[in-house]
């Protein structure tokens, strides 16, 4: 069983599209019907993102943690109790596309670190643009790490110590610590998902915050 956490504070605008596109990529011919059990971790939500998930063949689990290393450490170990033997993680503003799963197996690697692209960039100038495409490695064996774009089978995941209690950057730590132990990392440009350009951060030190630092340096 293949397992896909995506942990969410106040998605009601975003987890409809993610969940259809998660939908699609459990459908995937290459999974050879293997099961996809997709976990959405709700955390301190007072929206209506419980009602959303609702709609959708998807386990729901609720903390009050506002921590998203928390929220993605719960979703895995309820996956893997359930006996996931692969973990996928994405966020709720992002999209994947229909291999997202196959393309992640198909490298047989302990974890597979993937790219984004940004889905939008109307609401940026030229210039945040610019400054980001000029610093981010759109090529394989780029060393970019994303939560909402990251693999891990469960044996590696369990051996590396799993998500940290972090509010931003548990990816980063997890990742590091599969380093340090040996584990075999894919760092793949053709896994790949598009993710939103919003402003508004959920997490502290997120993609968002990345991207507001980038407007802010172009002042």
């Amino acid at each position: 069983m293949i397992g896909v956490v995506i942990p969410a504070h106040n998605e009601e605008e975003c987890l409809a599209r993610c969940l259809r596109a998660v939908m699609r990529a459990a459908e995937h011919p290459q999974l050879a019907g293997e099961p996809v059990h997709v976990m959405v971790v709700l955390d301190a939500c007072d929206d209506g993102s419980r009602w959303v998930v609702e709609q959708y063949p998807v386990s729901l689990l609720e903390i009050h943690a506002r921590n998203v290393g928390v929220a993605r450490a719960e979703g895995a170990a309820r996956l893997i109790a359930a006996g996931a033997r692969w973990i996928a993680c994405t966020d709720a503003d992002t999209l994947v596309p229909e291999d997202w799963l196959a393309a992640q197996l198909s490298y047989g690697a302990d974890a597979v670190c993937g790219v984004v692209e940004v889905d939008d960039w109307s609401a940026h100038s030229a210039d945040v643009r610019s400054r980001y495409e000029a610093a981010y490695f759109d090529q394989e064996d780029h060393r970019h790490i994303h939560g909402a774009n990251f693999g891990i089978s469960s044996s590696a995941y369990l051996k590396a110590g799993g998500f940290p209690a972090l509010t931003a950057h548990e990816d980063v730590h997890l990742v590091r610590r599969l380093q340090e132990i040996g584990a075999r990392i894919a760092w793949s440009r053709s896994v790949r998902v598009k993710t939103s350009s919003r402003l508004e951060c959920r997490a502290p030190e997120g993609f968002g915050h990345y991207l507001r630092s980038l407007a802010n340096a172009a002042l």
